[in-house]
């Protein structure tokens, strides 16, 4: 029996490890971790750098799995190659589901007034940004938030606002904390929502999201 093929793309600013606890069925399942690459410019389109990202796939039909901005970027490289399913997690399926702060900050673009030596202060950039919630448990998590090229962080956030997909990916399933409060549930629209999940409960809910996945791809 052949496996299936799943490349996981990490959150924002984060790295593969945020993965380690999840544990896929190793006779049915090949887990592929990518990491984020530095944007070639900070004009580059999300649709080009989603396209770097596809040259590390090398099985055909793969699932894609994505936490937070990993969830995007999987449905852009969905529409660069075909795909199995998408699996977004603490994520969002269009802009329509982004709360109104992030359609305000898009607005007045003021987050392009970030300096760059801040935004590589990655306690100062969690803390404004993802707000106290995860910055109280900064010291716990900064194994698993390494990418702090200040390129990468204001490429990354202007991407999240202004994604222009309006409708959702066919073959997705999405993933979500009720406690989210960087995506707030109540702008999300079918999920599997995991009880009291906060926006980091790929690390603090892992067993829970397992086997949320597990059940998604048997189905």
């Amino acid at each position: 029996m052949s496996k299936t093929h799943i490349y996981f793309v990490p959150g924002m600013a984060a790295n593969s490890k945020i993965y380690e606890h999840i544990s896929l069925d190793e006779n049915l399942f090949k887990c592929h971790f990518l990491e984020w690459k530095i944007p070639t410019s900070k004009d580059e389109s999300i649709q080009d750098y989603a396209q770097r990202m596809c040259e590390e796939i090398k099985h055909e039909n793969p699932v894609l799995i994505g936490v937070s901005f990993g969830g995007i970027m999987v449905q852009e490289m969905s529409k660069i190659i075909t795909v199995k399913k998408i699996i977004i997690i603490s994520s969002i399926k269009s802009n329509l589901e982004l709360p109104k702060r992030f359609k305000l900050a898009a607005a007045t673009k003021a987050y392009k007034l970030f300096p760059a030596k801040f935004l590589e202060n990655l306690d100062s950039y969690i803390n404004y940004f993802l707000g106290d919630y995860l910055s109280k448990k900064l010291e716990a998590y900064q194994k698993y938030m390494s990418v702090r090229n200040a390129t990468y962080l204001h490429w990354a956030i202007d991407c999240v606002l202004h994604w222009q997909q309006e409708q959702s990916e066919e073959k997705i399933v999405h993933i979500h904390g009720t406690k989210d409060e960087v995506f707030p549930i109540k702008h999300i629209n079918n999920c599997i929502e995991i009880e009291n999940g906060t926006h980091a409960m790929i690390l603090t809910k892992a067993k829970k999201i397992t086997s949320a996945i597990q059940q998604a791809l048997i189905c």
